[in-house]
């Protein structure tokens, strides 16, 4: 197991961010200041986040904490797995990498979306 703290952050998790939640707040606060903290925001979970809360991917993208990370074509192929693109794209971008031999853990605010995943979940809501 690695020390380092990768989170995928899914669309209702940078809605949050937008809204000033705290837990979303530190974060990415943690990614830009501390050595081992990743954050990740998938393309696709960021427009639909940006469609719930426009202005949202502009100040996502725009933080240096945050890594987008594009739509390549094996994150298109796993989108047909999933009810919407933003979770698809979360699902996938939570799996294990090389770069992330853990796999990620998926930052939400709607945790009852993933119950039936096998994804390990942080709840923005406590």
């Amino acid at each position: 197991m690695s020390d380092a703290m990768h989170i995928v952050l899914d669309d209702s998790a940078m809605t949050a961010a937008g809204q000033g939640n705290v837990l979303a707040s530190r974060l990415i606060h943690r990614a830009h200041a501390e050595p081992g903290w990743f954050l990740y925001a998938p393309a696709c979970a960021l427009v639909e986040a940006d469609r719930a809360r426009p202005g949202t991917a502009e100040h996502l993208a725009a933080l240096p904490g945050i890594t987008v990370l594009d739509l390549d074509l094996s994150a298109a192929l796993a989108l047909a797995r999933q009810e919407t693109w933003a979770a698809a794209h979360s699902h996938f971008a939570a799996q294990p990498t090389p770069d992330r031999p853990d796999g990620a853990i998926i930052a939400t605010t709607a945790p009852k979306r993933w119950e039936d995943e096998p994804v390990r979940v942080l709840d923005l809501n406590t």
